[in-house]
């Protein structure tokens, strides 16, 4: 095969305009992956080699900017690109719409590349060749980090542009998946499926997690080159609003493909399509408007804190709706047990498993014991490993054939992805908490070397290791997929038959299921009003964007701006959360 048909192949250029841009989204999501796999492997080879001889391979920028470029490539790079590019994919695919705006969607993909680019610093190497270690500001959560005047370590204001061209992609794609939606909406003369509910669902919390964010890159910007002045705490507390959203923004995609993937591999009906409507509706209201319960240890007004105490729990709520719809549904069918069901089934798992210790996480009390300690990261690794990457790969498993028209070229090296990942991310998790319980601070580069932390350490190492060599696996496999994989015709199949026609590639046995309700979404749209609900939600987007003023005009977290604040944040996402989804026949 020359290199010309390589590339054919990677990027599907033989296909319509949206499949080449969602397969180049997906190709390089997972080059990004793969590097931020790198770097967690570097943390580990840090942390195991202090522990266990005492001695410290790398140097401590490269550990820093290990941990930073680990967060920043497979959050952003990696699993952002790829919740966008599958919902854009089936945005068009399954609402059976002719795509538009074909210069916005790849601006946004050029855009979320380039800005991945330029947070890293070794391959932007400015304005000094010798600041290659800018992302050593540790995420730079611990702002003004990196800021000149209010930090002895300066980094590359291309730092700070990489986070708003991140900003920008989040806002202009979401714009083009939103449009899309109200498109069709126009003729949709029935309620969307519970899963493309999710998918909107979570394409409104991307935008209005990132409204703090956004706020705090631009105010960075500005306070580096001495525009204006920075409140440090006001502009953490914006920047970090995003702090738990993107919890949710990262899962939710999760619990979109649980609901998509559950009732199709059981061959039921959803237990209660009510129940999966309402609970995206609070997922919105509720995951949004949490914001600063990472912050507890931030000197802000107590009765702050006890509210976001409150609305936290309150999420629990529609995770409980959430996991009985789901668990009913499948009650009592006869599954056939394949490589998307045993993902399918570790992700519903594993979101309890690791949901419950998350809960324990927005207590006040409790907090104030495991802060910033190692159990926060094992909390949301399980989160991650455990939950959103198993729905992800779920989903992919059928996704790439019904891309690329190839079936997987090797079942074997599927199940060895899938007992390897899980064993591997069991063991680091484990090591993860075990660390936290014996109070090991989070980022911590040299710790006391006793047993138990040599032990934990090495068993985190160990997980790592196992889990990315079957990563390796996979992608070995969808390589060879793309390339060798044998050609299928999956044209005009409904959503349930394609699962189960791969899913009779992996050694398993097929089911019938039609998703035929997907095929009745209306195509083109003829009105071009916007209607009072969509004026509503744009209405709420521009509070919510006010929303962030009174924090860069309070130099005083105990007076009323910062309630100021949380009421009009509050505000703005009822305005945007109810009015869209109904506008959009998702409720």
């Amino acid at each position: 095969m020359s290199l010309k048909d390589l590339i054919m192949a990677l990027f599907q250029l033989d296909k319509d305009w949206t499949t080449r841009i969602v397969m180049a989204m997906l190709v390089m999501s997972v080059v990004w992956g793969l590097l931020g796999v790198v770097d967690s492997l570097m943390v580990r080879i840090q942390e195991t080699f202090w522990g266990t001889y005492g001695i410290l391979p790398l140097t401590s920028q490269e550990y820093y900017a290990g941990i930073t470029l680990h967060a920043e490539r497979d959050l952003f790079g990696f699993a952002q690109q790829l919740i966008y590019a599958i919902f854009i994919y089936f945005t068009i695919k399954l609402l059976n719409l002719q795509p538009r705006a074909k210069w916005l969607l790849s601006l946004s993909f050029i855009l979320i590349n380039i800005s991945m680019m330029f947070m890293e610093g070794p391959i932007v190497a400015y304005p000094t060749f010798n600041d290659n270690y800018f992302t050593a500001t540790s995420w730079y959560y611990l702002s003004p980090i990196g800021l000149p005047d209010f930090s002895q370590y300066v980094a590359s204001p291309l730092f700070f542009i990489g986070w708003i061209m991140l900003d920008a992609f989040t806002y202009l794609a979401g714009v083009w998946i939103v449009y899309h939606y109200y498109i069709a909406s126009k003729q949709l003369k029935e309620k969307l499926p519970v899963p493309l509910v999710f998918f909107l669902m979570n394409t409104l919390l991307f935008m209005i997690g990132y409204s703090g964010v956004t706020a705090a890159d631009i105010w960075d910007i500005l306070a580096y080159y001495h525009v204006v002045g920075l409140d440090v705490i006001a502009n953490q507390i914006a920047f970090w609003i995003f702090g738990h959203a993107i919890v949710y923004m990262a899962w939710l995609p999760a619990v979109g493909a649980l609901y998509l993937l559950i009732p199709t591999l059981a061959n039921k009906p959803l237990f209660s399509d009510r129940m999966g409507r309402i609970s995206a509706l609070l997922y919105l209201i509720f995951s949004n408007n949490v914001p600063i319960h990472h912050l507890y240890m931030v000197n802000l007004p107590v009765p702050i804190k006890i509210l976001q105490e409150v609305l936290t729990y309150a999420v629990v709520v529609p995770s409980m709706m959430t996991f009985l719809n789901l668990w009913a549904t499948v009650k009592g069918a006869n599954v056939n047990f394949n490589v998307i069901t045993a993902f399918t089934a570790t992700s519903f798992a594993g979101a309890i498993a690791a949901g419950v210790t998350g809960i324990s996480n927005a207590t006040i009390a409790f907090d104030s014991i495991i802060h910033n300690s190692m159990w926060i990261p094992g909390h949301f690794h399980a989160m991650i490993l455990l939950s959103i990457v198993p729905a992800a790969m779920a989903v992919l498993y059928f996704m790439i054939p019904m891309m690329s028209g190839r079936q997987w070229f090797s079942g074997k090296m599927a199940w060895t992805h899938f007992v390897g990942y899980v064993t591997g991310s069991i063991l680091l998790i484990m090591g993860m908490e075990l660390e936290g319980m014996e109070g090991l601070i989070r980022r911590a580069e040299i710790f006391p070397r006793i047993p138990s932390l040599i032990f934990a350490e090495n068993l985190a190492t160990v997980g790592a290791i196992i889990a990315q060599l079957a990563t390796l696996v996979w992608f070995l496999n969808l390589v060879a997929t793309l390339v060798k994989g044998r050609p299928v015709n999956l044209e005009g199949m409904s959503v349930g038959s394609l699962i189960n026609t791969v899913a009779m590639s992996l050694d398993l046995s097929s089911s019938k299921l039609s998703f035929n309700n997907f095929k009745k979404i209306g195509k083109t749209m003829n009105s071009k009003a916007l209607g009072t609900d969509w004026v509503l939600g744009i209405i709420g987007s521009l509070i919510i964007i006010a929303s962030t003023f009174p924090l860069a005009f309070s130099g005083n977290t105990y007076d009323s701006f910062i309630w100021a604040w949380i009421i009009l944040l509050t505000i703005g996402i009822i305005l945007i959360s109810y009015p869209v989804l109904k506008g959009a026949k998702s409720l």
